[in-house]
């Protein structure tokens, strides 16, 4: 599911995506330190939210406090004027974690 709302009088753009681990070992150290620097690599506020908690994806402690292993669910949330191309990467990222074998 894709939610994007734009509020005008600020310019400010959210993106919002459900996602599903679908790696072996889910978001362990390696992934998440990698999903970590890539997050950071945009402008956007991007936060992953696990049922009622919300935690910061460019905090590589908030990452796995999430306990994201294989088959989780959490939504992938990116405000800010890059937030369309975050989220993009970031899932983009996921099925490379999927796909790779040591990870």
């Amino acid at each position: 599911m894709i939610l994007r709302r734009s509020h005008p009088s600020d310019k400010l753009i959210v993106v919002s995506r459900q996602i599903t681990i679908q790696n072996e070992l889910g978001l362990h150290a390696r992934p998440a330190a990698e999903f970590v620097r890539v997050a950071n690599g945009f402008r956007a506020e991007i936060t992953l939210i696990k049922g009622e908690q919300r935690f910061s994806a460019s905090s590589l402690i908030d990452v796995l406090r999430a306990n994201l292993d294989r088959g989780a669910t959490a939504m992938l949330e990116a405000r800010g004027a890059d937030a369309e191309a975050a989220i993009t990467r970031l899932e983009k990222l996921l099925v490379e974690f999927r796909d790779r074998k040591e990870d």
